[in-house]
């Protein structure tokens, strides 16, 4: 009968190891091996040094007549942003103001962080249907609203990291604002890192909120 046992215990044995080879050579026939033109469809990001730019190129003329076309409707003609859309030029010396206008002039770090977002994320609502070349148009374009470019500017991939920005240096670590716990040694705040929260204004105060005529 302990024969017997030990018999069916091997062959329990044998049978796992044999299940677990089977199941790391086994295809669940879920996905697939993805291509290189599909991985390339996701990697579009662009670092700051301009890393990762599509080649391409697009002048200011061009990007103004795009701009009026796919843009203007929601951020006005002249970048200043129709009711509350975003407004995307001026706000130069705002930011440490009670009232900062965050542009792409006067915030955004990078010339090709506006690259990126335009070529990801707009026009609203047809979101990626901007070749590369209309997207560098269009950033040039916002460059020179904003007096960064001058008006014979050709920006394209070989330029767009070597773009320099009015707040490159805004963004800084550690980080300077107060309701920020301070780095110890080189360590994170682990405990105690609350810190006492105070509203200092509302954002309908400073008619950032889309009104509602009912209310």
């Amino acid at each position: 009968m302990l024969g017997l046992v030990k018999l069916l215990f091997l062959i329990m044995i044998s049978l796992s190891v044999t299940s677990m080879s089977n199941a790391e050579n086994r295809k669940y026939n879920i996905g697939k091996i993805a291509t290189k033109e599909e991985i390339a469809g996701w990697d579009i990001d662009v670092r700051p040094d301009g890393f990762g730019a599509p080649k391409g190129s697009g002048n200011v003329m061009e990007g103004e007549e795009i701009y009026a076309n796919r843009c203007a409707a929601c951020h006005g003609d002249f970048g200043e942003g129709v009711d509350n859309w975003p407004v995307l030029v001026g706000g130069s010396g705002t930011l440490a103001s009670h009232d900062p206008v965050k542009t792409t002039g006067s915030y955004w770090p990078y010339a090709s962080t506006i690259y990126d977002y335009v070529y990801r994320s707009m026009p609203f609502g047809e979101a990626q249907t901007l070749t590369h070349d209309d997207t560098y148009k269009i950033v040039a374009y916002l460059l020179n609203m904003n007096d960064i470019i001058d008006d014979e500017f050709v920006l394209s991939d070989k330029n767009i990291g070597k773009i320099k920005m009015p707040n490159a240096k805004g963004f800084l670590l550690p980080d300077p604002r107060p309701d920020v716990k301070k780095y110890k040694n080189g360590q994170p705040c682990m405990k105690n890192c609350n810190v006492p929260l105070k509203i200092i204004g509302k954002a309908r105060d400073i008619d950032v909120t889309p009104k509602d005529e009912k209310s």
